[in-house]
């Protein structure tokens, strides 16, 4: 089993996760992180770090979430680690309320 980021994250992407990482296993994005799964060790360090819940064990990801397990695998062949953690977007609170902000994913 592996963590899995939800689409809370987009356009929030807080890096509190990223700092208690001991695999390094998160990738950035533009404006999402990800969970490489063949790094994860499946510590579960992160999920209590996250400010708004949107990490999740792979088991018990929100039906409607589903989909993000495969698109974390997917991107995170594409997107660079990050080891560090960075300041949030200025509107991150914000649209950490928003629902069904795929669309709003940037790849």
């Amino acid at each position: 089993m592996t963590y899995v980021v939800t689409e809370t994250c987009i356009k929030c992407k807080y890096t509190d996760c990223v700092d208690v990482c001991p695999v390094d296993c998160f990738r950035e994005g533009p404006n999402f992180l990800v969970i490489d799964p063949d790094e994860c060790i499946d510590c579960t360090l992160c999920v209590a770090e996250c400010p708004v819940e949107a990490i999740f064990a792979e088991d018990d990801v929100p039906a409607d979430q589903k989909s993000f397990t495969a698109l974390n695998a997917e991107l995170a062949k594409l997107w660079k680690p990050i080891v560090e953690k960075k300041e949030a977007p200025p509107d991150a609170d914000e649209w950490a309320k928003v629902k069904d902000k795929i669309d709003k994913l940037e790849r």
